[in-house]
């Protein structure tokens, strides 16, 4: 039992409920003290020791009646070809008559254990044996579908097929009514192997699979997302911003120790003839971090917007300071909405008042400008996420020049790919001249990585 619940831990973790090493020592005691033989409260008492959300209670559910549901042989099939050969018998002669009364009682002795185990239909046996061999041939490992045929053969081989093959031929030989009835009994069992191999796979594969459709969506282009796939995108955002959030968002020191002060130190000591019983340290001090954000939300980049508005929302979780706003031929702050809303509601009210619609680089920069330049500080990170294209407007590059002069510095991502910047009505080449960092994120995986290197910054 305590093999079948590490590898219970293993499929939990796969379907999303984490356990910890701690908690799965919390689940074996508390199985140790309820037992096993209640199925019912062998599930409460899992649910209670490993789950810790509504969520996780109703994953690790669902895991659990998979887990704990052990495919068996088929029995209908066998017992039909059993009846149908002894109805055949009744027209044979007497010696067959004879050897098919012996093949109706106890197998043969000379037969092997997993023949006799099929032929007296005790399905306990042959389920224990399939999980014994699923065990043996580590059913815990597969990852892909493709492994189904491979894990199957590794069962049946744990099982003794070699030796169910010989009995069948032998038997075949002596005792063909005796023989049909295995030969059924061993596609039942193939069966319930392959049933096996299936449960093993929705299982263990979860994870894998989940984690290869991630790795594929993490290097699409945002801007080519089809539309089936911008929920399993938003979902991946949320996961990058969890992280971002688990991985900064501890409490930051404002004052590191920095080298020994002797001055300070010595006037500190001077009652104990300059001993250094007291030390005294110079203070490293740093600056308190600001984060402004300009996003485009304009029809063009409006699909990268939402997904980069949903990073956004997740900063203001992680930096005490951080303002944010979206244009598209004018500037808003939504700052307060980003911060009081979920993030859904966020993104359709931002969308709503300033999406969808013609960028104006020059005009949404002189709004910037006019009302919000009071915001930066030589403390302040500036990201600016948009195409660069303005349509042919006047781009006011002059604007963001002073912009970067009044910042500690200036990030531009472009969700455009490098080869197309500066062509057509895309500004990209002058403004680059006033940025300290320009990066593509035509992907979420770039996205993440320019991110967590702004944020990285100030830790």
């Amino acid at each position: 039992m305590r093999e079948n619940l590490h590898r219970f831990f293993r499929a939990a973790r796969g379907v999303g409920v984490h356990v910890s090493p701690a908690e799965s020592i919390d689940a074996m005691r508390a199985v140790a003290k309820v037992g096993i033989s209640d199925r019912a409260v062998l599930r409460d008492a899992l649910l209670l020791t490993l789950a810790k959300s509504q969520d996780e209670k109703l994953a690790l559910g669902d895991c659990f009646d998979l887990f704990f549901s052990q495919p068996e042989p088929r029995q209908d099939q066998t017992e039909a070809n059993s009846e149908e050969s002894a109805s055949q018998d009744v027209d044979q002669s007497p010696s067959s008559s004879s050897a098919s009364e012996a093949g109706e009682g106890q197998p043969p002795e000379s037969l092997g254990p997993l023949a006799q185990m099929l032929l007296s239909q005790d399905r306990n046996a042959i389920a224990a044996a399939i999980a014994g061999a699923s065990g043996a041939a580590s059913l815990s490992d597969i990852r892909y579908s493709t492994q189904r045929g491979i894990f199957s053969s590794r069962i049946l081989d744990a099982m003794g097929l070699q030796r169910l093959r010989d009995d069948l031929d032998a038997l075949t030989a002596s005792n063909p009514a005796l023989a049909e009835r295995l030969r059924a009994a061993v596609d039942a069992l193939r069966e319930a192997v392959r049933d096996t191999v299936s449960q093993g796979l929705a299982l263990y594969a979860r994870e894998e699979a989940e984690n290869l459709r991630n790795e594929i969506l993490r290097n699409a282009p945002l801007a080519r997302i089809e539309r089936r796939q911008v929920a399993e995108m938003r979902a991946l955002i949320r996961q990058i911003a969890r992280r971002l959030r688990e991985r900064y968002s501890k409490p930051r020191k404002r004052q590191r120790r920095g080298h020994l002060d002797v001055r300070r130190t010595l006037r500190r000591n001077a009652a104990w003839g300059g001993v250094p019983f007291l030390t005294a340290w110079k203070r490293k001090h740093r600056d308190r971090p600001k984060i402004v954000a300009l996003c485009d939300v304009s029809g063009s980049v409006a699909q990268v917007s939402d997904f980069f508005l949903l990073l956004i929302h997740s900063l203001h979780e992680v930096v005490d300071d951080v303002r944010s706003f979206a244009f598209s031929s004018h500037m808003i702050e939504v700052s307060e909405i980003l911060e009081k809303k979920s993030p859904e509601e966020a993104m359709a009210e931002i969308m709503s008042k300033v999406g969808f619609g013609s960028s104006d680089y020059g005009s949404s920069l002189v709004d910037f400008e006019k009302d919000f330049m009071g915001t930066l500080t030589p403390q302040t990170t500036v990201i600016v996420l948009g195409d660069a294209r303005s349509n042919n407007l006047d781009p006011r590059a002059d604007i963001l020049r002073r912009i970067s002069e009044r910042s500690k510095r200036l990030v531009w991502l472009n969700p455009e790919g490098r080869l197309a910047w500066g062509f057509g009505d895309s500004e990209m080449p002058r403004y680059a001249t006033f940025c300290t960092v320009v990066r593509q994120c035509a992907t979420a995986q770039q996205l993440e990585r320019a991110v967590s290197d702004i944020v990285a910054t100030y830790q």
